[in-house]
């Protein structure tokens, strides 16, 4: 008969402790609850179990401290409980990939949610929210309490678990890069590094020696060996994002490593092998980014073993007044003050569709908490909302100018705008990245005079 999992109990709240208690009704497991008196961690040692259920306090805690360098860390899967103030302790092991960060008011339905998933693993192998806290749960370098976010929370940890390379697909500002962290952060990889390459950024004269490397020599300029992101990340994961916005004619070769697992350093003779796990990611629709020619169909099934969906903060119940709380208490930890959002604000907040997501609920918290002198305000929340403008008539063109010669200037202004940011560019022209490349090798060859 196979034994039931250990769980590990040291919560003091009596109205957490009955709540986490009546969890044995619905679940089987082994308890041990621990001696407040006697220090947790030591006990936590002894007791062998596989979970751990732990109260944190705002107090100092030596357990707590003293479990980020523990090799318990790595055997036990936690379950931490606070009232949400900031603790870079805390953080740190979440991070690490200790498990699971509930913050005030808990929802015990997600915890028993969340628990009988692990223990399915081992089988087979309200509080006042204050201006000091955060009531959010956390997931690794995830933030979110929504079901939504429960969801991914769930996926990640069973796509972590394999070799599998994953594909993020999901709107700009919603944590896509957190999200392939956080797969790193726990999955058997997690010792190793894990390196993020933004591919829209990359320049085409430049992209084979960024992914691969190059050695002294290889070209004007290579005036030392240089290591590529693919060794950089060696054992570890490498994080391709915006791989849509990688030039067309170079994506064969990121498939050629993908299907051989090997590749060739600029001006080397000799090839090198690849052992890392990629995770890609995109804002765009990837059908239409096919059917335009602007990303391979045959690359997106080699890096899609595995689809993640990362949610929209308008799909994610709750959780904008939450983040904007979080961002909140961070940042009056951090100064030692204690700015408040008034409903208002808050109302405001809920309302709001937050197009640029995550991110713009960021800045926009972070914007506001420079204006307020002690209440936000809702006239403090500046969002990014684009106001659209009738354009002027002919302003600026001269009477009879060539339309290739309008549509070049187009081009090189708004290029120069983004400070040569080629993916924004396109963007905001409404062109693909290929057709941006295409006419760009044009002008350089065939200047405007």
């Amino acid at each position: 008969m196979m034994s039931l999992p250990k769980l590990f109990l040291h919560v003091q709240d009596p109205t957490l402790a009955s709540d986490l208690l009546a969890l044995k009704g619905v679940l089987q497991y082994e308890l041990n609850i621990s001696h407040h008196e006697e220090n947790w961690l030591l006990q936590l040692t002894a007791s062998q179990c596989d979970v751990a259920l732990i109260e944190v306090h705002s107090d100092q805690d030596e357990s707590l401290s003293a479990l980020i360098h523990h090799p318990i860390l790595s055997q036990t899967e936690f379950f931490f409980f606070s009232q949400g103030e900031p603790d870079e302790r805390l953080d740190k092991l979440i991070q690490k990939g200790a498990g699971f960060h509930y913050r005030a008011p808990f929802n015990v339905n997600l915890v028993a949610s969340s628990l009988n998933e692990v223990f399915s693993e081992l089988s087979h192998s309200s509080p006042q929210v204050t201006t000091q806290t955060s009531y959010l749960d956390q997931f690794g370098l995830l933030v979110g309490s929504s079901s939504a976010m429960h969801t991914l929370y769930r996926t990640i940890r069973k796509v972590a678990a394999t070799n599998t390379n994953a594909f993020i697909i999901g709107e700009s500002g919603t944590g896509k890069e957190l999200i392939a962290n956080t797969l790193h952060v726990f999955s058997p990889r997690a010792d190793a590094p894990f390196v993020a390459i933004n591919c829209g950024a990359l320049s085409p004269e430049l992209i084979d020696s960024e992914l691969f490397g190059h050695v002294k020599g290889a070209f004007t300029g290579a005036h030392k060996d240089h290591q590529g992101v693919f060794e950089q990340a060696e054992g570890g994961t490498l994080f391709l994002d915006e791989v849509t916005e990688m030039p067309y004619e170079h994506q064969v070769k990121l498939l050629r490593v993908l299907e051989s697992a090997e590749y060739k350093p600029v001006g080397a003779q000799h090839v090198k092998k690849a052992n890392v796990r990629i995770v890609a990611a995109t804002n765009r629709i990837l059908g239409n980014a096919i059917r335009d020619e602007i990303f391979r169909e045959d690359l997106y099934f080699r890096l899609a073993q595995f689809p993640i969906q990362s949610p929209p903060l308008r799909d994610r119940e709750g959780d904008a007044c939450g983040l904007a709380q979080h961002f909140l208490a961070y940042r009056n930890a951090q100064d030692g003050l204690h700015k408040q959002l008034s409903d208002q604000s808050l109302e405001k907040i809920r309302q709001y569709a937050w197009p640029g997501n995550v991110r713009e609920l960021k800045h926009a918290i972070e914007r506001a908490y420079i204006l307020a002198d002690h209440t936000i305000h809702p006239e403090h929340i500046i969002t990014n909302e684009i106001k659209a403008q009738e354009p002027s008539k002919a302003a600026g063109i001269p009477h009879g100018m060539r339309l290739d010669d309008i549509e070049k200037i187009a081009i090189l202004k708004t290029l120069k705008s983004n400070d040569g940011n080629r993916t924004d560019t396109a963007n905001q022209l409404g062109i693909s990245i290929k057709t941006l490349y295409n006419k760009l090798d044009k002008y350089d060859n065939s200047p405007l005079v």
